[in-house]
């Protein structure tokens, strides 16, 4: 495995103990010779069986290492894949909460065993089979009596203050987790949060008092030492902060997507059909990777799912994607992801030279994805011109699900109240000709009792 630097992940290089690369198309993962004594610790001890055991750190095996720079490395491992890499800003609030929980949930096993979490980053943490799972093998460090947990305040900024900004202020905050990649500052944090918040314990230390503390710090010389902390003190820290995140709920309130499919105009039959429609195509298709764009609650990506489909589940409306998480938990559903992406601003590639956070497009592309009433909010809704629609949805998948919603039905009536109709394209004929260049239309059937049609389409080479 000589000049494996070459193929090193984007997002894995920060770290002096290791980094994943990539060779043939399968992750590695190399332990840096200086990292070899907590490895060892890690495995020797127990708690990376444990961890595995719990669901909460994704499982590896040791290969034979071939690289000619031996002095360097230690151990070279292969981890189980992750089908699709999320990040934070595009998870529900649940999900995140879940992670921070996890994180948590690590740490206190880790202290079991005579080892710490070293760092608490929420990127560390993907979501596998409908567990959040932590995937990078080298967050762990050998405990020190009193030391301070170093993880701490990256644990609040990652986890803890985007998550009472989304419950007492706005949901749509944890979207600044985009803006801001090493967590939301716990100073902006704290002018940000209501006057109430000073009265819970949790929060006035986690937060409040803990931003002051980096302000008074931050202006004093970088010797100043930093106070230690007991093994029962540190432990304390964990059940504190386990209380503060637990108690964090979000209350969903009315959704006009959230509640689509009660105020659809489609008749019960007409959606009974298209259901079937979306059945018999994925049975032609057979993927193994679904993108369901704009999936609101996840009705069909369950389709997809109850076929053994691994189906990522895009909405942009935090509502319905936090209803469609809290069904997947409820009945174990481990196939469907549920993601909050606005499709007509995707998550970019962010960070470090704008590659250490893949952007949608790099993350695909899906064997299949399915556009199901979606095409008349992109194309009317948003402005958005047929044909870069279809260059859009051919950059992102193999073969394509995509219903037309005509001018004559009501949804699209809906959308023209408000504004003048400057879309004369936007027709049955018009749509088929601006996916022709870049789709071709494998199958298409009428959705009865509507004016509806679903096509079956393969992408062009």
């Amino acid at each position: 495995m000589s000049e494996q630097t070459e193929n090193q992940v984007n997002g894995s290089f920060r770290d002096p103990s290791g980094f994943v690369f990539s060779r043939s198309g399968t992750l590695y993962r190399q332990v840096n010779a200086c990292y070899s004594q907590n490895y060892d610790l890690l495995m020797d001890s127990g708690l990376y069986a444990r961890l595995v055991k719990d669901k909460l750190l994704v499982a590896h095996e040791e290969i034979e290492d071939h690289s000619e720079r031996k002095e360097q490395v230690y151990r070279v491992l292969k981890p189980t894949r992750v089908n699709f890499i999320s990040y934070p800003f595009e998870w529900c609030f649940g999900q995140l909460k879940d992670a921070a929980l996890a994180t948590l949930g690590i740490q206190q096993r880790a202290m079991e065993y005579g080892m710490v979490l070293k760092d608490a980053s929420a990127y560390n943490i993907q979501f596998v089979e409908g567990n959040p799972l932590l995937i990078d093998t080298l967050s762990f460090d050998r405990y020190e009596e009193g030391h301070p947990w170093i993880a701490y305040k990256q644990f609040c900024q990652h986890f803890l203050a985007p998550l009472t900004l989304m419950k007492y202020c706005d949901v749509r905050l944890g979207q600044m987790l985009r803006t801001h990649l090493d967590g939301i500052p716990l100073d902006l944090t704290s002018s940000l949060l209501p006057r109430k918040t000073w009265l819970s314990f949790p929060l006035l230390t986690n937060i409040h008092l803990h931003a002051r503390s980096q302000i008074k710090y931050a202006s004093k010389s970088r010797g100043t030492r930093v106070n230690g902390m007991s093994r029962r003190a540190l432990m304390g820290l964990i059940d504190t902060l386990l209380s503060a995140v637990k108690r964090l709920s979000w209350q969903i309130k009315n959704s006009t997507w959230a509640d689509y499919y009660e105020n659809t105009n489609y008749e019960i039959q007409a959606l009974e059909q298209k259901e079937k429609l979306v059945a018999d195509f994925l049975d032609l298709i057979k993927p193994k990777l679904v993108w369901d764009l704009g999936a609101n609650t996840g009705r069909f990506s369950r389709i997809a799912a109850r076929r053994g489909i691994n189906t990522i589940a895009f909405d942009f409306d935090p509502a319905a994607v936090e209803i469609n998480y809290r069904e997947c938990r409820k009945n174990s559903d481990t196939r469907v992801l549920p993601l909050v992406i606005d499709l007509t601003n995707p998550s970019p590639g962010i960070g470090w030279e704008h590659r250490e956070r893949m952007s949608l497009i790099d993350r695909g592309p899906a064997d299949c994805a399915m556009a199901l009433a979606l095409i008349h909010h992109l194309a009317i809704g948003n402005n958005l011109p047929l044909g870069r629609i279809a260059r859009f949805l051919r950059s992102i998948c193999s073969t394509l699900i995509i219903e037309f919603v005509p001018k004559e039905d009501s949804q699209v009536q809906r959308l023209l109240r408000s504004r003048e109709d400057i879309f004369p394209q936007y027709t049955p004929s018009g749509f088929e000709r601006s996916f022709e260049p870049f789709f071709s239309i494998e199958k298409k059937a009428g959705i009865s009792d509507s004016s509806r049609s679903l096509y079956y389409m393969k992408a062009r080479p």
